[in-house]
């Protein structure tokens, strides 16, 4: 019943009975809702703080120095007294950037290692944990939606009705429970023994590669292979040879010098190759997310210019994000509960279909959004009365469809296809995706306006409101570019081969399940 290459928290070998499964996991669940009841509606609303309390346009730093008056800019009323407002400075705003950065940093670590922790709580090797790896990454974005949903009524509520250092010192508190929570599970989890920085092992491959290139490859691959064993990876998965990339195999060459700048194992190189054929995707991907970042932020604009009464509620410009949210939990859980039974039984695939085909039914989603938003806004500026927020519905629903599918398809790919010792890297690899189709997006928008800007006549999307902006023209510029990135993203799907098998796994003959 041990578990080869993990160990308990104490240092000893993993009993399959005690340690992972759906157990651990639940106490990664609980701090992905808790992080995230943070996180995210501070990410929406800390504009406000920023705006109106620090005058400029980390949760424990950032409640004291909303708590402590001294620590804040003299208060005045940055829309009447905005040439009077003094911005924040000295030892004050280097208190709030350390809050800011800590914040940052400490986000930035859990959202690389939480999934991959996760993940590790289940053997793919195995039908039933394989089936439950799966569900864990529906679960770990159903938790991020529900923490997102939580704090987006709650922590936004409590900033902005009961004072900043109220609301963050709750969030400071809540960081500190899910601490606590996590350290509970310290008992149950399936830690991954330590093997030592696979950036490292990635580097010596391409540079030993690159010096053995005037060598030639022996016929027989075998013959390279065996003569550098001391140079293995300790419990890393052994990887056998593949015949793409096969520059990388004359780092298996041994010239007649040892030491891991000079050979490398052929699990080193399988490695490496694995990153090198994630990457077109890795970039396409980047691409075809592009329409969805720029279509999440410009609908919730959208609505803040429609009508938002539903009935007796007023919905503020901020509270918007629970719309689409709200639309991503309950898909998550039908998907999950219902959708990927259904689909598993039909194609044998653990996931219901494979990862790739989950990613691109997103961008497909995220296409029709686009194209539905240009429709709509267009409406929307003709309009005689004040168009009803539910019109945003359909672009809303598509938005969380994608979420549903690219999100977590792109998660689980990443990880599933990383070799043991990069589980953390290819999560980080997902996050970097994101971040950088925010830069592109952003991008998209300068050259637009840039492009559209004739004279004293401003570009496409800076006009004074988005009654005075050509925000429906730009929504086709986004469909197209969504248009070629779903191409460009289908032409390098359909070449690429997994490394893991995406089917249900066959439980060896000598393995009793779990």
């Amino acid at each position: 019943m041990a578990l080869g290459g993990f160990v308990d928290w104490r240092g000893n070998a993993i009993n399959r009975e005690v340690h992972g499964g759906v157990r651990a996991a639940w106490f990664l669940y609980v701090l992905t809702v808790v992080t995230n009841v943070v996180i995210v509606p501070n990410l929406l609303n800390l504009v406000t703080y920023l705006h109106g309390t620090m005058h400029m346009g980390g949760y424990g730093l950032l409640a004291l120095q909303a708590y402590l008056p001294s620590l804040h800019p003299p208060p005045c009323n940055i829309e009447a007294e905005l040439n009077n407002c003094k911005e924040v400075h000295g030892w004050n705003a280097a208190l709030l950037y350390t809050g800011l950065y800590m914040t940052a940093f400490g986000d930035g670590f859990v959202r690389v290692c939480l999934p991959s922790l996760g993940a590790d709580q289940f053997d793919h090797k195995y039908p039933s944990e394989s089936r439950q790896q799966s569900s864990f990454f529906n679960w770990y974005t159903f938790g991020i939606s529900f923490g997102g949903f939580v704090g987006l009524i709650f922590i936004v509520w409590l900033e902005n009705y009961k004072g900043w250092a109220i609301g963050l010192g709750v969030c400071c508190i809540l960081i500190l429970l899910g601490l606590l929570i996590v350290a509970a599970g310290f008992p149950f989890y399936r830690n991954q023994v330590p093997e030592g920085s696979p950036l490292t092992r990635i580097l010596q491959v391409l540079v030993v590669a690159f010096k053995n290139r005037k060598l030639e490859l022996p016929q027989k691959p075998e013959e390279a292979q065996e003569n550098n064993t001391g140079s293995g990876t300790g419990s890393i998965d052994a990887l056998s040879q593949t015949n793409s990339l096969k520059f990388l195999d004359k780092a298996c060459i041994n010239p007649g010098r040892n030491g891991a700048w000079s050979v490398c194992t052929v699990t080193k190189v399988e490695e490496t190759k694995i990153v090198l054929r994630v990457l077109p995707l890795f970039i396409s991907s980047m691409v075809g997310y592009i329409s969805n970042i720029i279509l999440f932020t410009f609908t919730v604009q959208q609505g803040g210019m429609t009508n938002t009464s539903l009935g007796k509620i007023h919905v503020s410009p901020a509270t918007l994000f629970i719309i689409p949210i709200t639309f991503q939990m309950v898909m998550l859980a039908v998907y999950d509960q219902f959708i990927v039974p259904f689909l598993r039984k039909r194609t044998g695939y653990v996931g219901g279909i494979t990862h790739l085909q989950r990613i691109g039914i997103g961008f497909v989603a995220m296409l029709l959004a686009s194209v539905i938003a240009a429709i709509v806004e267009k409406k929307r500026k003709e309009a005689v009365v004040q168009m009803s927020l539910f019109w945003l519905a359909p672009q809303f629903f598509l938005l969380g469809v994608a979420d549903v599918t690219s999100f977590t398809g792109l998660l689980e790919f990443f990880n599933s296809e990383a070799p043991r010792g990069m589980k953390s890297i290819a999560t980080a690899l997902f996050w970097c995706d994101l971040g950088l189709a925010s830069l592109m997006a952003t991008f998209l928008v300068e050259v637009v306006n840039k492009a559209t800007r004739h004279g004293q006549q401003g570009g496409w999307l800076e006009g004074s409101s988005l009654n005075n902006s050509h925000l429906d023209l730009f929504y086709w510029v986004v469909a197209v570019v969504g248009l070629l990135g779903f191409l460009n993203y289908l032409y390098w799907a359909k070449k690429y081969v997994y490394q893991h098998n995406p089917r249900i796994a066959e439980l060896p003959a000598d393995q009793d399940s779990p």
